[in-house]
């Protein structure tokens, strides 16, 4: 154990966030970096309990009382050890990840939980600063061959455990760059690109070939693709958008987040000089109240928006964790991301029930309807619709499921009610040799339960491949968060 006392003698502490009016005038990450000896004290306060729920609220079984303990006691290098013994990419998680670590904690039950999440990020940056993050080649290959179709987290993380014992591991991604949504989806104020490029460079180091601009299914088959390889692995996310089928769609100023998102990142990567949709001086109005909505807020704040507007269907959260969501739930309770914190309103309860042109088909306005919600359904309020001033509108309201597209379709594989595609719970799809991980498979999901799935799926294909394997198989398949 850490401090035996620590979490009585200190309260919880965040790093601090760079002052809004010079952060909105740059790309950079938010945070500013935590003393250690601040660090310290706050991993001090885990209290090592005897039943550590945050193992359970972590898809990845994260080690967290040992590295907690470990950063307490000043063995920093020893604490990356048992972060990695569970989690290829800490740098990621530990920048994107909502922590339900943290709403597990025993210590949240009637104080304010550890600071997981800063105390992994913490671990990792010092990591790569002080040279400790090595490639891990393996001693000898196997003979076999895999093919990973998808460049997120959860094709990354299999492609990187199955190359480590000796499987010849080539990724195809239809971007042009690797890194799926982590490239072109997470703005850079959230996490620079950089800790991407470095963790690829460490992986090719390790035998991992990257093979972007290539779509399966289109610049090649799948035929061919099962002939090549002895095992393929679909990890390309879910990224069939939800729609929103109100009169107006079709103005032009009305978009779907990942139309909006990936230029602005392609931006900061030097690929353009601008982006296809620049926002400064307009009114912009977002739809949907989770993550991919506050990215878009965010971005908008940096191109410069007249104003933003942030619009929710559901009723305003609550600052306490809801008597229906009890610990060790992930309540959904009212968050301030940073993008929230540099402005914009956010508006609760309503529904759009049109968009608004003019006769040259450019969006001017958005009809609007307050809702109640009764049954666990919303209701259009009496007093009648209202119109909303908007330049741009952008859709961030979730996705359903993998795209239909030549990809699956040459594949064949059967897929669920929900628009996933099925699988068994050792990741098996009806198709000898064919496995699928995260978010294909799982449906929209956070980045940790990709990157979980992406290792078991690993240990799935090594076990296929080889009859038996060392690796880590952290979760079946059907496992679900806990949440209610």
């Amino acid at each position: 154990m850490a401090d035996p006392r620590g979490f009585l003698k200190a309260g919880r502490e965040l790093p601090t966030r760079r002052p809004v009016d010079i952060r909105i005038q740059d790309w950079h990450e938010v945070y500013e970096p935590m003393p250690a000896s601040r660090l310290q004290t706050q991993a001090g306060r885990c209290m090592d309990c005897g039943i550590p729920f945050c193992h359970n609220g972590c898809p990845l079984g994260n080690l967290i009382p040992e590295w907690n303990d470990l950063v307490w006691r000043d063995d920093w290098h020893e604490a990356l050890e048992r972060l990695h013994a569970t989690n290829n990419f800490p740098e990621f998680t530990g920048r994107l990840c909502p922590a339900p670590c943290e709403t597990a904690c025993v210590l949240g039950i009637n104080a304010d939980p550890v600071t997981i999440k800063q105390v992994e990020v913490s671990i990792i940056d010092r990591a790569w600063d002080e040279g400790w993050v090595t490639p891990q080649p393996p001693e000898r290959l196997s003979g076999k061959s895999v093919a990973v179709v998808g460049s997120g987290p959860a094709g990354l993380a299999a492609a990187q455990q199955l190359a480590r014992v000796g499987h010849t591991v080539v990724v195809y991604e239809r971007a042009d760059r690797i890194g799926g949504l982590l490239r072109y989806g997470i703005p850079e104020f959230k996490m620079e690109k950089r800790h991407l490029d470095v963790r690829l460079e460490q992986m090719m180091a390790e035998g991992v070939r990257f093979r972007p601009g290539v779509e399966i299914g289109v610049d090649m088959t799948v035929a061919s693709l099962r002939q090549r390889y002895d095992a393929v692995v679909l990890a390309v996310g879910a990224t069939q958008w939800r729609e929103l089928d109100v009169p107006g769609r079709e103005l032009t100023g009305v978009y779907q987040a990942m139309e909006y998102l990936p230029g602005a990142n392609r931006v900061q990567q030097s690929d353009l000089e601008t982006a296809p949709i620049d926002v400064a001086g307009a009114h912009v109005v977002i739809i949907g109240g989770g993550d991919t909505g506050a990215d878009c807020l965010g971005t908008a704040h940096r191109q410069g928006a007249a104003s933003v507007t942030q619009l929710e269907i559901m009723p305003m959260p609550t600052d306490a964790r809801p008597s229906s969501q009890p610990w060790p739930t992930y309540p959904m309770t009212y968050r301030v991301s940073s993008a929230h914190e540099e402005g914009g309103e956010r508006v609760c309860s309503v529904s759009t029930e049109a968009f608004v042109g003019d006769d040259e088909g450019q969006l001017q306005a958005l009809r609007l309807v307050d809702v109640a919600w009764e049954d666990g359904k919303p209701v259009p309020a009496a007093e009648g619709a209202r119109d909303v001033p908007a330049d741009y509108v952008f859709l961030a309201m979730g996705f359903t499921g993998p795209e239909n597209g030549p990809l699956l379709s040459q594949f064949g594989l059967t897929m669920t009610p929900r628009g996933e595609v099925a699988r068994g719970d050792d990741y098996t799809t009806d198709l000898d040799g064919v496995f699928v991980a995260g978010d294909a498979g799982r449906g929209q999901s956070l980045i940790v339960w990709a990157i979980a799935e992406g290792r078991a799926a690993a240990a799935s294909v090594d076990r296929f491949l080889m009859g038996d394997t060392n690796l880590p198989s952290p979760i079946p398949a059907s496992a679900r968060p806990l949440t209610v």
